[in-house]
């Protein structure tokens, strides 16, 4: 047995045992969730999803704070200065890994002011070209970006967002020159290549997703390290010449440094529960988000550290900065 899997034991032995006099307590009033988008978003929506279950099983509301703002620093902050006792939380995901990277000096330290509770879901972004577009491969696209250094055009949802880290990492690996064309959300940018502004974009799959059945987008590949379910037919980045390319989305819960190992164990055991319920599962699906079948407050600690070395290099040597 290897290592991972006897720490997986271990946690699903925890969750199963009765609890300890250390969330006892636990909780006393509502609980927070704090979520740096603003509603109608993605991660605003998937804590909306499982705020329900949770409050359930916690036997308190858990009412959902949008606190939208500077790449999730004004979230951020208010949980990492918030009493460390499990009554107040905060989804995390790529924006809140790439700020440190774009804004040092942050009021927080992303990896010392919060304690992990758990993965939630994994996504990923899918590279889109007008369904009219002569490129009907990934091949192609780089092919003609070649030919033509300079000259392609891609939207993003503005600087440091998942689109345009996506579209960054592509010109890295492909050794491709594209310029970048940011707007005020991905929605925008798509509207901006349907309409012929730009010639091509990453997009998160719940945005990309309707244009693609739709017919009025073309998907050429996608940006995890795995096909998206609701695109099989569709390969990675990856599969199609470009091995080391890899940018999962992703969504997790965190709460200040200091909560009670307890506590952090009691709720990760909650969400686990909750994303694996049937009609949660299919809300999360259909939100273009994937529920994670194994995490926990190591893994998702693991991740997290893993995640903010690898964006801080890339951010570097992309050379990108703030709006």
């Amino acid at each position: 047995m290897d290592v991972r899997s006897a720490r997986w034991i271990i946690f699903v032995l925890v969750l199963a045992a009765p609890q300890v006099q250390g969330d006892a307590g636990f909780p006393a009033r509502p609980v927070r969730l704090v979520v740096s988008g603003a509603p109608g978003t993605p991660p605003d929506a998937l804590a909306r999803i499982v705020a329900e279950p949770l409050s359930a099983a916690l036997g308190k509301p858990v009412l959902v704070d949008n606190r939208p703002g500077g790449s999730g620093i004004v979230a951020m902050s208010m949980v990492a200065r918030a009493a460390p006792d499990g009554h107040t939380l905060a989804t995390i995901g790529l924006p809140q890994i790439v700020a440190p990277s774009l804004m040092p000096g942050l009021p927080y330290d992303t990896m010392r002011d919060f304690a992990a509770v758990t993965q939630l879901t994994w996504s990923a972004n899918v590279l889109v070209v007008r369904a009219a577009s002569p490129v009907e491969t990934l091949a192609q696209l780089v092919a003609a970006a070649k030919a033509r250094p300079g000259s392609l055009t891609y939207a993003s949802g503005g600087n440091g967002t998942p689109s345009h880290l996506a579209s960054e990492l592509l010109k890295r690996h492909a050794a491709i020159d594209v310029r970048h064309v940011p707007y005020k959300g991905i929605a925008a940018g798509l509207a901006a290549l349907l309409g012929e502004q730009v010639d091509m974009a990453f997009a998160g799959s719940a945005t990309a997703l309707p244009l693609v059945r739709a017919g009025t987008l073309r998907p050429l590949a996608t940006a995890g390290a795995q096909r998206l379910p609701a695109l099989p037919d569709v390969p990675t980045v990856a599969e199609l010449g470009f091995p080391r390319f890899q940018q999962n989305e992703w969504y997790g819960v965190v709460a200040p440094a200091g909560t009670a190992p307890e506590v952090v164990v009691r709720l990760a055991s909650e969400l686990a529960r909750a994303i694996a319920l049937p009609d949660v599962q299919g809300r999360l699906v259909r939100l273009g988000q994937y529920p994670v079948e194994r995490s926990g407050p190591d893994a998702l600690q693991a991740l997290i550290r893993s995640e903010l070395a690898r964006w801080k290099e890339i951010v570097r040597d992309a050379g990108i900065q703030p709006e």
